[in-house]
């Protein structure tokens, strides 16, 4: 067996998902015995805040997660390793539909199967709460993220022109139904 059909079946057993084309490194094996997602919690701001400033140019302020966390509709999760953060996600659902508003993972843990753990958990609760829709907006120069949601089963819907700060547009892409089952 090749590294990575055996990284693909320790995924499997790990996540209990369906498998993904998307090569990882060797990493993804140590990873996924050691990584577990939890909600994201007022606690965890600090550590979060920090893999904001590795991953945008424009990263997100302490309040504005504060606002994010305490919202009704809210749906946030983190990546934890060894009582450290690498990684977190944080979205939302209305109704039938939902969108991702940030994704990020620490640069040490990229390319690793936690953003994909992350994206699962989300895809896994959207399909539990009846959500149909699940919308998020990417750089078109980000192709590891790109990449990374079609493999989930995301697809290209549009773009936004300029979008942003330093005029680039942004890929808009969209999940819709069929996703994993997830045991919150």
């Amino acid at each position: 067996m090749d590294s990575l059909a055996l990284s693909r079946k320790i995924w499997i057993a790990f996540q209990g998902v369906y498998p993904c084309h998307y090569p990882f490194q060797k990493c993804e094996v140590l990873l996924h015995a050691e990584v577990r997602l939890r909600p994201f919690v007022e606690s965890d701001i600090p550590q979060v805040l920090e893999i904001e400033q590795e991953s945008f140019s424009l990263p997100w302020k302490e309040e504005f997660l504060l606002t994010e966390l305490h919202r009704t509709h809210g749906c946030l999760w983190v990546a934890e390793k060894d009582g450290t953060i690498v990684g977190y996600l944080c979205g939302w659902f209305v109704g039938d539909e939902g969108e991702i508003l940030r994704v990020a993972v620490h640069p040490s843990s990229r390319r690793c199967g936690v953003g994909q753990g992350l994206l699962d958990k989300i895809i896994g609760a959207a399909g539990q709460r009846g959500v149909r829709t699940l919308h998020l907006e990417v750089r078109v120069s980000n192709r590891a993220a790109i990449t990374l949601y079609k493999c989930c089963g995301f697809h290209e819907v549009g773009r936004r022109r300029r979008y942003y700060e330093n005029g680039e547009d942004a890929l808009l892409m969209v999940w819709e139904g069929g996703g994993v089952q997830d045991d919150l």
